[in-house]
């Protein structure tokens, strides 16, 4: 009988011992899985934060210093470890079809070794509209817009000061802008061919590249402030690189000294520009188009100026403008 009770006292102690046991694994094993959970979620996380900053499109406006600022970008991908592509598109000019749209944000997804700057002369187009899992940052840079077509039309005439060998379209032409305006004499001064900047940021869409479109002016000052990280302006184009160098600093450290210490800002010149009479200026000022670009140039300028006011306020005062405060738990 006591022989029987000892037994019965052994298997309740080790009943209780393996109980014990269970539950230590059961708790390890919950442990372990949140460890698991929570190392996934920080690395979906990373890599979320990676994606979001490996894909930087510079989407450049004709003969709006475009050449200088991938100047810089060409002079620091390998001090900043980080690949430029230029995009040359050819049978629809500055519009991408959909199936290259597709393809196109498809090999960026994928193509995630190194943080990559893409740039050439297209319209804004979104990769998730195509259905790639892809959010790039966009930037630009818009320049006053009836000086971007004088300085385009002269440009196919004279060509710049650095391919001084090239021969452009119109080489040989000596007619003025004024002239061409006066007696309508090319398409070159066409006050339709200021219609850029704003298809630019419109986008695809057909209505974007229709002159005059109220639609897309709408259209591209949306995409302006919601889709693009920052839009500098020709004018201050040294300003536009302090404000990237502090905004992108995976991309854009460096860049400032480099301009400072090369003295090249603006490595080319349109060789041969005469200037325009005030005839010219009010009849071009008069036309649609121009009225609608002069209204897209001059809401990109007041958000950069905002931009540029609050970026280097910070920057000179080296803090963040916000803080954590009432976080609970603790």
């Amino acid at each position: 009988m006591a022989n029987g009770y000892k037994l019965q006292i052994v298997a309740a102690v080790i009943i209780f011992l393996l109980t014990i046991h269970n539950l230590y694994l059961k708790s390890e094993l919950v442990s372990l899985l949140n460890i698991v959970k929570t190392e996934q979620i920080r690395t979906n996380l990373g890599d979320h934060q990676k994606q979001s900053h490996s894909v930087l499109i510079y989407n450049r406006i004709p003969k709006t210093g475009s050449t200088s600022f991938m100047n810089v970008a060409y002079e620091l991908y390998k001090l900043n470890n980080f690949r430029v592509v230029g995009l040359h598109v050819s049978h629809f000019k500055h519009q991408l079809t959909t199936g290259d749209q597709r393809s196109l944000s498809q090999n960026m997804s994928q193509w995630s070794d190194l943080p990559s700057l893409y740039h050439g002369h297209f319209a804004y187009f979104d990769p998730k509209r195509v259905g790639a899992d892809l959010t790039p940052l966009y930037i630009n840079m818009v320049r006053n817009p009836l000086e971007r077509l004088v300085s385009h039309y002269y440009f196919l005439r004279y060509g710049d000061d650095v391919l001084v060998k090239k021969v452009r379209a119109k080489e040989g032409d000596t007619t003025t802008f004024d002239e061409c305006v006066a007696q309508q004499l090319s398409p070159d001064c066409d006050p339709k061919r200021m219609w850029i900047q704003i298809p630019f940021f419109c986008g695809m869409s057909a209505q974007c590249w229709e002159p005059g479109s109220e639609w897309a002016l709408a259209q591209a000052k949306t995409n302006l402030v919601s889709r693009f990280l920052v839009v500098g302006v020709t004018e201050q184009f040294e300003t536009f690189i302090e404000v990237l160098e502090e905004l992108l600093p995976q991309y854009f450290t460096g860049a400032t000294k480099f301009l400072q210490d090369s003295g090249k800002a603006h490595i080319k010149h349109t060789r041969h520009k005469d200037p325009l009479s005030e005839k010219t200026i009010d009849k071009m000022k008069k036309t649609r188009v121009w009225k609608l670009e002069n209204d897209f140039y001059n809401f990109a300028l007041k958000q950069f100026n905002s931009v540029k006011t609050s970026t280097l306020e910070q920057k000179s005062l080296k803090t963040a403008f916000y803080n954590y405060e009432k976080v609970r738990p603790k």
